[in-house]
């Protein structure tokens, strides 16, 4: 049987001592609480010492649990399954870290994340405005048209190339558009990967909670302007998992 831990999900700026319910990771039911030292805590549960797989079921808890203390608190997300011996070795964390950790929380002091992603809604209309606008795809499609079946490949090949990085220099065009409309409202954000052909956008924004509503009228002109183009999806307000991270070595 594994040996018992303590589960850490992040960390807040209280020593008041919560009780959160039975919400903890494994389920198990275990009670999330905290561990205080000074006037900052870790929010935990306990936990076996044991690697948990990297699955949506796992990652969905953790993410929950953050998202429940947020309710009440600035949180600085910890790492998936960072798991402490003991009680004592949470704390020495806290004292350990303890000047970092109030640097941080007094940067996320009422932040939250917002993340929005842009998906074409016809991806074959995208494709048909690149062979017409781009004069490289243009040159390489006639010079493919009529081509034998060997050196036809070929030309293909090569259009196809022509196509992907039109493809990405209009993403990359979209993505640096869309940025410019947030860069009055947001205080950091990042990129993040594109999946399949469609998505265009996908990025997460750090504001103030002050300027949620702000945001939202953002996001309303954004998919005005697209119109029938692209559709938005819009998730937030949520912790700032993308800009906080706390790794721990134990």
């Amino acid at each position: 049987m594994a040996k018992e831990g303590k589960y850490v999900y992040c960390i807040i700026e209280s020593n008041e001592g919560r009780n959160f319910g039975p919400i903890g990771i494994g389920e198990r039911g275990d009670i999330v609480s905290t561990i205080g030292y000074n006037d900052i805590s870790a929010v935990i549960s306990s936990s076996p010492m044991t690697k948990y797989v990297i699955n949506r079921e796992n990652m969905m808890t953790h993410e929950k649990v953050i998202e429940e203390v947020m309710k009440d608190y600035t949180v600085l997300p910890v790492r998936f399954c960072t798991i402490a011996a003991s009680a004592e070795e949470v704390r020495t964390l806290l004292r350990r870290r303890y000047a970092e950790f109030k640097g941080l929380l007094r940067d996320m002091d009422n932040k939250v994340e917002m993340g929005l992603r842009g998906i074409w809604k016809d991806i074959n209309r995208i494709f048909s405005e690149i062979g017409e606008d781009n004069q490289e795809v243009k040159k390489l499609k006639k010079k493919a048209e009529g081509k034998s079946s060997k050196t036809g490949n070929a030309s293909k090949i090569s259009l196809g190339k022509a196509v992907k990085k039109a493809l990405d220099e209009k993403r990359d065009d979209e993505t640096g558009k869309i940025l410019n409309m947030f860069k009055r409202s947001a205080i950091d954000v990042r990129t993040n990967d594109l999946f399949g052909d469609s998505m265009f956008f996908n990025a997460v924004f750090l504001i103030d909670r002050t300027r949620e509503k702000e945001f939202d009228f953002l996001v309303e002109d954004l998919a005005e302007d697209y119109g029938e183009r692209a559709t938005f999806k819009y998730v937030g307000p949520a912790p700032p998992f993308n800009f906080v991270n706390i790794v721990v070595k134990w």
